[in-house]
């Protein structure tokens, strides 16, 4: 079987065979800022999110620069990222990873039950709504681990400005703090859009509980929230050390005025006594 194939007949069929197979993998991993779907849109099972098969399992694919794979082999993931390669725009060094497993239980409640995702029936739909909410928790991750750096740079800067003031040097780099934090907010807030239901949910409504328990107990509301006060505190106390720097370039400007003045009292009083 190819790696990545188109659809076929026996597609519904081949998924119930898997449900019986026991549970199955999920991967979810951020690759980069984009990924170029327009190569896969020929190949697709379905979209909105897009889905594809890599060989005996299937990736939905976002724009926003993740994946999620089901049911993948490591041989297969590692093939079917190497063709992803070319199309992610702005690639990780260290892809954030969200890993949990599914299992098909039909009759039974869907949501999570002993670190296990349930569903009743192993559907490219469930699959499109389990990958959305695992997407946007990998993305959640990498934004999370990336403003705990910001906050560890910011403290040393926040000792310095109460000992020693601040210097260009460091408003170089409160800058560049405020423009990663307006970023990360853009990343989260403007294309992922954490908060946003699935675009499938309004043709399939009776898959809405499933995803609101999922997003539930992946706490992303919550840690959607967490995110925003702290880019919130950063960007505030960037601010504030920009203001500070600003007060005392302003107050160097008014000695050298004061000085001027004084000098040139100085030179009237010289010229007039001597003359």
């Amino acid at each position: 079987m190819p790696l990545i194939s188109g659809p076929d007949a026996a597609l519904e069929e081949t998924i119930c065979e898997q449900s019986r197979l026991g549970p199955m993998t999920a991967r979810a991993l951020f690759l980069g800022e984009r990924l170029d779907l327009r190569s896969f849109d020929a190949g697709a099972l379905a979209r909105t999110p897009l889905v594809v098969r890599v060989g005996e399992g299937y990736g939905v694919l976002s724009r926003y620069g993740t994946v999620v794979m089901f049911g993948v082999s490591e041989t297969e993931g590692a093939q079917f990222l190497a063709t992803l390669r070319p199309w992610i725009s702005s690639p990780f060094d260290s892809p954030e990873s969200e890993d949990t497993e599914l299992r098909a239980r039909p009759g039974e409640r869907e949501g999570v039950d002993d670190g296990l995702v349930t569903v009743t029936e192993f559907s490219l739909e469930r699959l499109q709504v389990v990958a959305d909410v695992l997407a946007k928790s990998a993305v959640l991750s990498y934004c999370e681990t990336d403003v705990a750096r910001v906050f560890d740079r910011i403290e040393p800067l926040a000792e310095r400005l109460r000992k020693k003031g601040t210097s260009r040097q460091e408003a170089k780099a409160l800058v560049n703090y405020i423009g990663g934090a307006l970023l990360t907010q853009h990343r989260t807030v403007g294309r992922v859009a954490v908060l946003e239901k699935p675009e499938l949910l309004w043709e399939h409504p009776e898959l809405e509980r499933l995803y609101y328990r999922l997003s539930h107990e992946y706490e992303l509301g919550d840690r959607q929230a967490a995110l925003d006060a702290k880019l919130s505190l950063i960007a505030r106390t960037a601010e504030t050390f920009l203001d500070l720097l600003q007060n005392k370039r302003s107050l160097r400007v008014e000695w050298y005025i004061v000085l001027l003045i004084v000098l040139e009292i100085l030179l009237t009083s010289y010229e007039r006594f001597v003359g």
